[in-house]
């Protein structure tokens, strides 16, 4: 197969960057996309060129670590899919297919398709844990937890942390992110004493780090390749407001 390709290069986070096309044949139908960008790293490197940076790690669709923007789309056009999962046939041989990195004020490109994504760290380092020290894992169904709580949990904590639903959404929001991590956390019996700091310092943390607000539009749970739905967000509004409301009360009487 062959594939004409248009990659954003940018030497530095304060570089000037624009789109560069390249020409790769030779690509195996069974190649990934991040194969196929090695192998065209391959061809420039013999060419004496400097070679795409692009992030990867597991590769098999858990780490969260790769993340491209592919004709427009996060991760491209295939549902509940990662970058790295994506498979060269799924397509056309002779297509154009044009490769950004993940856009938002809140993830600062550091190289070509190379992104800093520590603000989600520390929007994790926030609340995104239970701090309490209860020793090892305690033996099965020693809590009993209803089976509906149970999968919603861990739907929610399927999340991967890949950036998608901020790169896919028209205001860089970070909301299902920030919500699959309060949620999945919020309906377990484990996180319930600390689940009202856990919402307002992660929302805090949030805001401060410049994502933008929930707009409601969907673009996130569309593109998210773990099926996140946005049904967290209403969950975590709903912590949020009455976190907000226990830490403030209202005054009795008056303005």
């Amino acid at each position: 197969m062959r594939f004409k390709l248009k990659i954003w290069r940018q030497s530095g986070p304060d570089a000037k960057g624009g789109f560069k096309v390249y020409d790769i044949d030779g690509v195996i139908p069974e190649m990934s996309f991040l194969e196929m960008l090695d192998h065209l790293n391959e061809s420039l490197v013999k060419r004496g060129e400097e070679p795409v940076a692009f992030d990867s790690d597991c590769r098999e669709g858990i780490c969260g670590t790769c993340g491209l923007v592919i004709n427009g789309m996060a991760h491209g056009s295939r549902q509940d899919c990662t970058t790295c999962e994506l498979r060269m046939r799924h397509y056309k041989d002779g297509a154009t297919l044009t490769i950004e990195p993940w856009r938002a004020r809140a993830f600062p490109i550091i190289k070509d398709l190379v992104v800093d994504r520590t603000a989600f760290d520390r929007i994790m380092q926030k609340g995104g844990f239970i701090s309490t020290n209860a020793g090892s894992a305690p033996d099965a169904n020693a809590i009993l937890i209803p089976k509906e709580i149970q999968e919603q949990a861990m739907d929610s904590a399927a999340c991967i942390g890949c950036g998608a639903c901020v790169a896919a959404c028209p205001n860089a929001s970070a909301s299902l992110f920030v919500a699959a991590k309060i949620s999945h956390l919020g309906l377990l019996p484990q996180g319930q004493p600390e689940r009202d700091t856990r919402a307002l310092d992660m929302i805090q943390q949030m805001d401060a780090e410049g994502f933008g607000n929930c707009s409601n539009h969907g673009e996130c749970e569309a593109v998210c390749p773990k099926g996140i739905s946005i049904l967290n967000i209403a969950r975590m509004r709903r912590d949020y407001m009455g976190a907000a409301r226990r830490e403030r009360p209202p005054r009795s009487g008056g303005d």
